[in-house]
């Protein structure tokens, strides 16, 4: 009796440390995980693993120790190859999140995400053929990297998946926005800092709009605001603030306004207090729908989403439910929905997901931070023309 082919993935990260993106992914493809009730092992062998940065609180050679059927690889071109001349996998796995990389002018981490897929892509190409890739989070903090990614995986015909937890995770109620409603206006309450939890908000907003009447048309222009500004904004009326209260409203980690009243909830004055640095982004769609993502350190610690929706009487709303590690484990429960769909990718050979949600919430993030260095004026965003249908049914966990 023939033994089941498994699939073979390469994983290439930037550093592998507790708590790191590349140790809740390469972990839970190694060791297996918690799913459905039950303990999982996926259905792929993970073969090989190059970390671009060895830190002194290292995982990897403790984990290549343990597991000697995993090939640690001084390049990417040898994870992928495992040592030979052609592409020896069929899927790899990049992780460019964490680790000791410049700065640019802008604030944003020049993580090597754009230059580990070219050294990938780049073995495709010699190899005559491709397979599957999943990028971890946005494809890149350079809008034009970002985009020759996108471009390069459609020319060489290879599914490219790509984003954070936030659009597969448990939602809190765990509803689904139904398909074809009209969405009038969106917004998104969250916390963390600039070109790096601000995505997790934009795709909070785009896995829940990309449903809306007709798809996804791009955005037009994005305009941010950043302290005084952000309050003035708020005052303006710029964005709904019943809509902000309803997000809030979901919040399981809102901080008490008051303690020792029973009313916690924050006024204008309250959230002034509490929030030191609050940042805004509210940007419009080609077809009319405006959109906002708040980062509101101080108050919220999750995402939490509401928007108005045409036929329903109250806002729309719910909280993307993350369950962070409590300090007596490495798990963040929240990875196992994301690699159980990075799962699905390597079995199938099809995306999960529109890869065009990432390439638009990572030119979103780009256009954000812009429009900070900008003085926080409004930026014209023509490159995001970026239009697509969203896939059915949504792929948050619903179990």
């Amino acid at each position: 009796m023939s033994t089941p082919h498994r699939s073979k993935l390469a994983a290439i990260g930037t550093i592998y440390f507790k708590y790191s993106h590349t140790q809740h992914i390469v972990d839970r493809f190694l060791d297996g995980y918690g799913w459905d009730g039950k303990y999982h092992r996926p259905a792929m062998d993970l073969v090989s693993l190059y970390v671009d940065q060895i830190g002194k609180n290292d995982l990897s050679q403790e984990r290549a120790a343990r597991h000697p059927e995993m090939r640690m690889c001084k390049t990417i071109a040898e994870a992928l190859t495992l040592g030979g001349e052609k592409l020896a996998v069929d899927g790899v796995v990049l992780v460019g999140e964490h680790g000791n990389y410049p700065k640019n002018e802008k604030g944003q981490t020049k993580y090597p995400r754009y230059e580990f897929f070219e050294q990938i892509v780049d073995i495709f190409r010699k190899s005559g053929r491709s397979v599957p890739v999943f990028n971890d989070k946005h494809l890149s903090w350079n809008w034009e990297w970002a985009r020759k990614m996108y471009d390069t995986s459609k020319q060489l015909g290879f599914p490219l998946q790509a984003g954070s937890s936030l659009p597969v995770t448990w939602r809190v109620p765990s509803v689904e926005m139904p398909l074809g409603a009209k969405i009038r206006e969106a917004l998104c309450v969250c916390y963390g800092g600039v070109d790096s939890y601000d995505f997790h908000g934009l795709e909070t907003i785009q896995c829940m709009v990309e449903r809306r009447r007709g798809g996804e048309t791009g955005v037009k222009w994005v305009q941010a605001y950043r302290g005084p500004a952000f309050w003035q904004a708020l005052r303006d009326g710029v964005w709904s603030r019943e809509l902000m209260d309803a997000a809030l409203c979901r919040s399981h980690t809102l901080t008490p306004a008051r303690p020792g009243f029973n009313d916690v909830f924050p006024s204008m004055d309250d959230m002034q207090r509490l929030v030191k640095s609050p940042v805004a982004y509210h940007y419009e769609h080609n077809d009319g729908l405006k959109c906002t993502m708040l980062l509101m350190s101080g108050l919220v610690r999750d995402f939490n989403f509401a928007a108005h929706v045409d036929g329903q009487r109250k806002p729309w709303s719910t909280q993307m439910y993350l369950p962070m590690p409590d300090g007596r484990t490495t798990l963040a429960t929240f990875f196992s929905p994301l690699v159980n769909n990075m799962e699905k990718l390597f079995l199938t050979g099809k995306a999960a997901y529109p890869i065009e949600r990432t390439l638009l919430t990572t030119g979103l993030t780009a256009a954000g931070v812009e429009s900070l260095h900008r003085n926080q004026e409004r930026y014209e965003t023509p490159h995001l023309n970026i239009q697509y249908q969203p896939s059915e049914q949504s792929t948050f966990q619903r179990s």
